[in-house]
């Protein structure tokens, strides 16, 4: 079994989750391998087979330093895309605007209240 997952009902368990181990029936039967990625029809036919929860690999939290660095390459993103504007100046302000809600929305923050 994978060192991160949970057990979710089936109505909270989405297409396109993963398990995180076998899937057995009733019998010890294996329905689904480990890592099967899970489909709308798959999870159709869950109650037939008496399933009532699945565990469900957890998706891995990037670490402060990952988060950091990604941080990072979008800024410089953003720089490189709005290179030919100053991001201070007053006159073009239709571009300094544009360039907040592209930030904004890169790094995933709230839109900024006008």
């Amino acid at each position: 079994m994978t060192a991160t997952y949970q057990h979710l009902p089936l109505a909270q368990v989405e297409a396109g989750m993963i398990l995180s181990d076998e899937l057995l029936d009733a019998h010890g039967h294996v329905l689904l391998p480990q890592g099967t990625v899970l489909t709308a029809s798959m999870l159709a036919l869950m109650p037939r087979h008496g399933i009532a929860t699945l565990p469900i690999a957890a998706a891995e939290q990037p670490s402060v330093a990952e988060q950091a660095a990604e941080r990072e390459q979008q800024l410089a993103r953003i720089a490189r895309l709005f290179r030919k504007s100053d991001p201070d100046s007053d006159s073009d302000w239709a571009t300094a605007l544009l360039r907040r809600f592209v930030t904004d929305y890169r790094l995933g923050l709230a839109p900024a209240e006008e």
